[in-house]
């Protein structure tokens, strides 16, 4: 049993923010050191991965294969200093909301890999791109994590057989970097209900 005062005691008052920031980090980074140390062969990074700077390139990227699921899939695309996607995770498949989706699984295998910025996808069965509320809530509380990782979150696209929409784009979204998009040299793509033909420029 320790003893009052023992340095080692484990304190029951809640410990504040920094602290808790602290804790988080700690414990992330000892977490991508296991699995680096562990899944190194699961783990390998694509040297040549496509570069994504805007929406248009990353429906290009996961629409294929997303746009007509029956069911929700979120995946999130892992981009080096350049954009370049040096993984994809699927987090979650199902119904998506903020309740049933773990913002640890969105950002485990970015905190692995040394991500320096990820790009959430998912699609709509319905064929209907528009962002639910849920997927908004989603998209700000992982935009607030990311910013306590040290990782930029750079948009979540929503994929659906009618097209493709930027929570970005849209003003639903903003990353911590507080950067504006900037044009798209992808003209013409088409990103269903919004006016403006152009995408975002992700950095």
């Amino acid at each position: 049993m320790r003893r009052p005062g023992d340095p080692r005691q484990i304190s029951l008052l809640p410990p504040d923010g920094a602290t808790i920031l602290h804790l988080i980090r700690e414990n992330l980074r000892l977490l991508g050191d296991l699995t680096a140390h562990y899944e190194v062969p699961g783990l390998g990074v694509a040297p040549d991965g496509p570069a994504l700077r805007g929406p248009a390139d990353v429906a290009a990227y996961l629409g294929p294969e997303l746009a007509d699921l029956a069911q929700e899939q979120l995946r999130v695309a892992l981009l080096d200093t350049k954009n370049r996607v040096i993984g994809t995770q699927l987090v979650y498949q199902g119904g998506i909301n903020a309740t049933s989706i773990r913002l640890a699984d969105c950002f485990r295998e970015a905190v692995a890999r040394g991500a320096a910025a990820v790009i959430f996808a998912h699609n709509h069965p319905s064929g209907d791109p528009t962002p639910s509320p849920e997927d908004v809530r989603l998209t700000q509380e992982a935009g607030r994590v990311a910013e306590m990782l040290g990782i930029e979150l750079l948009d979540h696209i929503v994929i659906g057989r009618q097209g493709h929409v930027s929570l970005r784009e849209r003003g639903l979204y903003a990353p911590a970097s507080g950067q504006p998009p900037e044009p798209s040299s992808h003209k013409g793509e088409e990103t269903a209900a919004h006016d403006d033909p152009g995408g975002s420029k992700h950095a």
